[in-house]
């Protein structure tokens, strides 16, 4: 119950940021948050048994729960379109997820990959998909504790590469634009930019070569 209500504080703050300008360390808490409800939802989609209550823990309402429910929304999307590609991470990448060395590094190799022509919102969508993918597997493989290691990983990758590009759209509620209901045309924007992702993450896929360990 104390990580539960830690948990919630914690989150309360991230979300009171979005009235004003965000901090980079506010962009990357927000970062974390974001990634910790989107595993959640697919570690439930996927019936995967998961007991560890900061993640049981929703993002609270409000802004970022908002921008939660729309890279969900976003990440149905990409994962309909290409359903293969984000799931079986660590098979396709051929990995040992017994390492945090091992699932770090190919993270952010598939990240860099992903972001190596430029940052769009839907190339972000995918990099979401990719953590929460590769945390199913984790759970499924019985390295639950393998999670932490994911979000802190796409923290990190957030602050060195994304934390610049979100100030200048001041912020992760930007993400709000690309889910426009009453105009088809603007709906498609962001698919079209993330099927550009498809490509650098298909790349990584292949020329990422991590020894089995």
């Amino acid at each position: 119950m104390e990580v539960l209500r830690r948990s919630s504080v914690f989150a309360a703050e991230v979300m009171e940021v979005f009235d004003r300008s965000p901090t980079d360390k506010e962009l990357v808490s927000q970062a974390k948050a974001l990634c910790r409800d989107y595993i959640n939802s697919r570690l439930v989609r996927a019936g995967v048994s998961w007991s560890k209550p900061e993640y049981n823990a929703p993002v609270p309402g409000g802004k970022l729960a908002e921008v939660s429910t729309i890279l969900l929304r976003l990440g149905d999307e990409l994962e309909y379109i290409r359903p293969n590609v984000y799931r079986n991470i660590a098979r396709q990448l051929n990995i040992s997820l017994h390492s945090e060395t091992v699932v770090t590094d190919a993270f952010l190799a598939v990240a860099a990959q992903i972001f190596a022509a430029g940052i769009t919102w839907g190339k972000v969508v995918s990099l979401y998909a990719v953590a929460a993918g590769l945390a199913v597997d984790c759970v499924r493989h019985a390295q639950p504790a393998m999670v932490h290691t994911i979000v802190d990983c796409l923290g990190e990758f957030v602050r060195k590469t994304l934390v610049t590009w979100l100030k200048r759209r001041g912020g992760w509620a930007d993400i709000t634009k690309c889910v426009v209901n009453t105009d088809p045309s603007l709906r498609s924007h962001w698919l079209v930019a993330a099927v550009c992702s498809f490509g650098h993450f298909l790349k990584a896929i292949f020329f990422v070569l991590l020894p089995e360990r």
